[in-house]
C-alpha cells in the first residue's frame, strides 16, 4: 500500500488546481481501498459547514449542494471527535443524518476519518460499502495517512484562495480572503505588494505559473534551449569514451526524445494553447510523463521517470540560462518576491526600487538571505511551508516580518488596517528620533545601556543612526557565511576593524565564529541529524584551533589604538571549554605581541546559550569578565522548540515562566560574583521585555538597532519601582499568554502601549 500511496500523493500535489486535486483523490482512493464509495467533506469556516467537495460513488449532483454542520450526522461527528469513526451499520448509530440525494441509503459500513492541519479541522476523507462490516486496522491506517496528505493540500489550496464561499454558490467560486500562513519572523517591518515568484535554477517542481507575454518569443526561446540540450546531452556521451556502443546509444536517446514529433511539440502545443510561459509548459509535460512513469508496476519502467526528470532539467537550465526572461519581464511597483527558497542573487533580479517584501517556503532567520534583508531593511518571513508558492504568482500579498505572519488575498479593510500601521510605524519612527541622543534612563534615575547586534558594516552605520552605545553582539560568522572560502587573517582584520572604527570608543563584543545548527558555510559543510544538538560554537573552533585562534589574532590587530575589543564565546557548556579557550586566546595575544603590535588583552566572557551553563553560571561568573544571555537559543532549548520551525514556532515564547525563572537565576548568580550580566536576543528587543530584564538587575541590552528607540522610550517613561512591582506580578503567572497581557496592560498604564505596535508578543 506504501507505494499506492505514494502514487496518490503525487499526482494530487501534481494537480492543476483543488477541484482536479479532490476528484484524483477519490477516484484513487476508492480504487486503491476497493470501496464503493470515497468522498471529501471540506470545512467552510465562515459558514462552519462541511461541505460535499468531492465524491466518487455518491451522486455528483449533491456536490457542493450537500453540508453538515459541526457534530451534524456522522461527518459533523468525526470532525468533532477529531478522530476515525468505522462503523458496521452507520443507519444505527444515533448521529446517523440521511442526506437526500446523494445515494447513500444504500451504502451501510462507514469510515469517516478527519483532515486537520495545525490543530484546524479542514475536513472529513469517507469511504463506504454496502456489505456490513467494519474496515480493518490496515485499511483504517491507510485513510488516516491518506488524511494527513490531504490536509497539505487543503492548506496550499486555503492559502491560494481556492475555497467555497458557502454550498449554494458551489458554480460562483470566490477566492478567500484574509487567509492567514505563519512562517518564521526574519526581517521586521510590514510590507503591501504583488507577489513576483522566481524559482531556483533548473528545478522543474519549483516553476511557478505565469502567462506568456509573447507566444512566438516563447516558442522561439524553447526551440533555443532545445538545441542547447541536444548539444549538452552529445558532448556529455563524447566525453564518456569507455562506453560500449550500445551505452552510447542511451545518449542518442536522450536526443530523439527532445525532437519535434516528442517533448519538445508538446510543451510547444501547451505554450499555444494555454498562453503559458516556456518553463511552465515544460514542467507540466515533463510532470505529466514522470507521473505516467511513478504508476507503472514494472520497476525498469518505472526508473525511466528519473530520466525524463533529468533531461527536463536540462532543458530547464537551458531555458534559465538562455532565455534572460527576466530582463523583459516588469516587475510590478510594490514587489513581493516569493520563492521555494530564496538566495542572494534572486534579490539583484529585482530592481531595488520596487522590492518591498521577501517570502521563502524554506530557510530561516539565520540565512544569508535574511541577513542581507535586515541589513537592507525588507520585511522578511522565511520557513512558510504551507505557501502554496508555485500558485501565489500575481496575487496581492501582506506580510507582517515582525510576527511572520503571510496574509493573501487581502481584504480592503485589512489593506485598509495594514496601512494604517505602516503610517503609524512611519509616525512613531519619526517621533522616536528626539531621543535618538538622551541616555536609557528611567524617571528615578536608574541608568540602563543598550546595545546593537550587528553583523555587517551596514548594520553599524543603522544602529549609530538609532542611537546605539556600543555592541554587545557582533556576529563575527556572518562576514563567513558571505563568502565562498574562510577569509584569511588579514582580510578577517580589515573586517573588524571597520567594526571596532565605527563605534570607537563605545565597546564592541565580537563573538567568535559561531557555526552549526542553522549557520551554515558551503565550503566547511556540516551534516548531521540533529545540527542544533550537534557540532556547533565553540566545539567547532576548539576542535579547529588553526580557524579559533587566526581569527582571535585578527580581532586584536583590528583593535591596535582603539581598545574597545571584547571577546565572546558561544554555546558554552562546560567549565573546560572555557579553560581551554582562554588558553588559547592568550597565546593569540602574546603572538600578536611577539609581532610587534602592541594591543591590550581585551575582555572575555561567554554566552549563556543551554541548560548546562545556566546552572554553571555562578562558577562561570567567577572565570570571565562578564556574563551575556543569548534569549533566543535559551528560550528554545529550555523549552525544546526550535524557534525557526513554523509547525512548532507558536510554542516558542520567551515569556514562558521557565525562561523567566532561568534569567533571574542567570543574573543573580553573575552579581554574586560581581560579573556584569547582559541580555542579546529578542527578549532584549521586546520593550516589555526589557522592563522585566532590567527589573532582573541585567546592566545591558543588546538588540536589533530598530528595537533601541522604542526601548528606550519606554525606560524613559517609566521607573525602577514600577518595573520591580510588574516583575513580581508576572513572576507568580503559570502561563506565558497571560504574562504577555499582564505587560501590555502595564505599559498601557505608562501610555507606552503602542510601543509595542506589531512587534508585540
Amino acid at each position: 500500500m506504501l507505494n499506492v500511496l505514494r502514487q496518490i500523493v503525487q499526482e494530487v500535489n501534481s494537480a492543476p488546481d483543488l477541484d482536479s486535486a479532490l476528484a484524483i483523490l477519490v477516484d484513487r482512493v476508492q480504487k486503491a481501498m476497493q470501496t464503493e464509495v470515497c468522498s471529501v467533506y471540506v470545512y467552510e469556516p465562515k459558514s462552519k459547514l462541511h461541505i460535499l467537495r468531492a465524491t466518487k460513488g455518491l451522486n455528483t449532483q449533491s456536490v457542493g449542494k450537500v453540508s453538515l454542520r459541526n457534530n451534524e450526522g456522522l461527518v459533523g461527528f468525526v470532525a468533532a471527535r477529531e478522530e476515525p469513526i468505522n462503523l458496521d451499520d452507520a443507519s444505527k448509530h444515533p448521529k446517523y443524518h440521511f442526506l437526500s440525494g446523494t445515494g447513500e441509503e444504500k451504502f451501510n459500513s462507514f469510515l469517516g476519518v478527519p483532515i486537520i492541519h495545525q490543530k484546524r479541522i479542514l475536513g472529513v476523507l469517507v469511504i463506504q460499502q454496502s456489505v456490513r462490516r467494519k474496515f480493518d486496522e490496515g485499511e483504517e491506517s491507510f485513510m488516516v495517512t491518506m488524511s494527513a496528505q490531504l490536509a497539505a493540500v487543503l492548506a496550499h489550496a486555503e492559502a491560494t484562495g481556492q475555497v467555497l464561499d458557502s454550498p449554494n454558490k458551489y458554480k460562483q467560486k470566490k477566492i478567500k480572503q484574509d487567509v492567514v500562513v505563519k512562517g518564521s519572523a526574519a526581517a521586521p517591518g510590514i510590507a503591501i505588494g504583488t507577489v513576483v515568484v522566481l524559482s531556483p535554477t533548473a528545478d522543474l517542481y519549483d516553476v511557478p505559473d505565469r502567462a506568456a507575454s509573447n507566444v512566438d518569443e516563447e516558442i522561439k526561446r524553447f526551440k533555443s534551449a532545445i538545441e542547447g540540450a541536444r548539444k549538452q546531452i552529445k558532448l556529455v556521451g563524447e566525453s564518456l569514451k569507455d562506453l560500449r556502443p550500445e551505452e552510447q546509444a542511451l545518449f542518442n536517446v536522450y536526443i530523439r526524445m527532445l525532437d519535434d514529433d516528442a517533448l519538445g511539440n508538446e510543451v510547444i502545443n501547451r505554450i499555444k494553447e494555454n498562453n503559458q510561459w516556456a518553463q511552465g509548459a515544460l514542467r507540466d509535460v515533463i510532470l505529466e510523463y514522470v507521473n505516467h512513469f511513478d504508476r507503472m508496476d514494472d520497476a525498469y519502467l518505472r526508473e525511466r521517470a528519473t530520466d525524463i526528470k533529468d533531461l527536463g532539467a536540462r532543458v530547464l537550465s537551458q531555458l534559465q540560462d538562455t532565455s534572460d526572461a527576466l530582463s523583459d519581464f516588469q516587475f510590478p511597483p510594490n514587489t513581493i518576491l516569493v520563492s521555494e527558497e530564496l538566495t542572494p542573487s534572486m534579490l539583484g533580479e529585482v530592481p531595488e526600487d520596487k522590492l518591498v517584501g521577501l517570502v521563502s517556503a524554506k530557510g530561516s532567520a539565520n540565512s544569508h538571505v535574511a541577513i542581507l534583508a535586515r541589513a537592507m531593511g525588507i520585511p522578511t518571513v522565511m520557513g512558510a511551508l504551507d505557501l502554496p508558492v508555485k500558485q501565489m504568482d500575481g496575487i496581492e500579498l501582506v506580510i507582517d516580518g515582525y510576527r511572520g505572519y503571510i496574509y493573501t488575498h487581502p481584504s480592503q479593510k485589512m489593506l485598509q488596517q495594514f496601512q494604517a500601521i505602516v503610517e503609524e510605524e512611519k509616525a512613531l519612527v519619526k517621533g522616536l528620533e528626539a531621543i535618538k541622543d538622551l541616555p536609557a534612563q528611567t524617571l528615578d534615575g536608574h541608568r540602563l545601556q543598550l546595545f546593537v547586534n550587528t553583523g555587517l558594516i551596514t548594520d553599524a552605520f543603522r544602529s549609530l543612526d538609532k542611537g546605539a552605545e556600543g555592541v554587545g553582539l557582533y556576529r563575527t560568522e556572518v562576514p563567513f557565511m558571505m563568502r565562498d572560502c574562510f577569509p584569511s587573517e588579514s582580510e578577517q582584520a580589515q573586517i573588524y576593524r571597520s567594526q571596532l572604527e565605527a563605534f570607537a570608543p563605545q565597546p564592541v563584543t565580537m563573538r567568535t565564529l559561531d557555526i552549526g545548527g542553522d549557520k551554515a558555510l558551503t565550503y566547511f559543510p556540516i551534516d548531521e541529524d540533529n545540527p542544533f544538538l550537534g557540532w556547533r560554537g565553540i566545539r567547532v573552533t576548539l576542535d579547529h584551533p588553526e580557524i579559533f585562534l587566526l581569527q582571535v589574532r585578527a580581532m586584536l590587530k583590528a583593535s591596535h589604538g582603539l581598545d574597545n575589543l571584547k571577546i565572546m564565546l558561544p554555546m558554552i557548556t562546560s567549565i573546560s571549554e572555557v579553560e581551554e579557550a582562554q588558553h588559547l586566546i592568550y597565546r593569540a595575544f602574546q603572538e600578536v605581541l611577539e609581532e610587534g603590535i602592541e594591543v591590550k588583552m581585551p575582555e572575555v566572557g561567554v554566552m549563556i546559550e543551554v541548560p548546562a551553563a545556566v546552572y554553571q553560571a555562578k562558577q562561570l561568573a567567577s572565570m570571565v569578565d562578564f556574563l551575556s544571555v543569548g534569549s533566543n537559543d535559551l528560550t528554545q532549548y529550555l523549552l525544546a522548540v526550535d524557534r525557526n520551525n513554523p509547525r512548532v514556532s507558536g510554542l516558542y515564547d520567551s515569556f514562558h515562566p521557565s525562561v523567566l525563572s532561568a534569567l533571574q537565576h542567570i543574573v543573580n548568580a553573575g552579581k554574586s560574583e560581581n560579573c556584569p550580566v547582559s541580555v542579546c536576543g529578542e527578549m532584549a528587543g521586546n520593550p516589555a521585555g526589557a522592563l522585566l530584564l532590567m527589573a532582573m538587575g541585567y546592566d545591558m541590552l543588546s538588540m536589533n538597532a530598530t528595537n533601541v528607540p522604542r526601548v528606550k522610550s519606554v525606560i524613559r517613561n517609566s521607573d525602577m519601582v514600577f518595573a520591580q512591582q510588574l516583575l513580581a506580578d508576572v513572576i507568580k503567572l503559570d502561563d506565558a499568554n497571560v504574562i504577555s497581557s499582564t505587560l501590555e496592560l502595564a505599559l498601557n498604564k505608562i501610555g507606552q502601549s503602542r510601543i509595542l505596535g506589531p512587534i508585540s508578543t
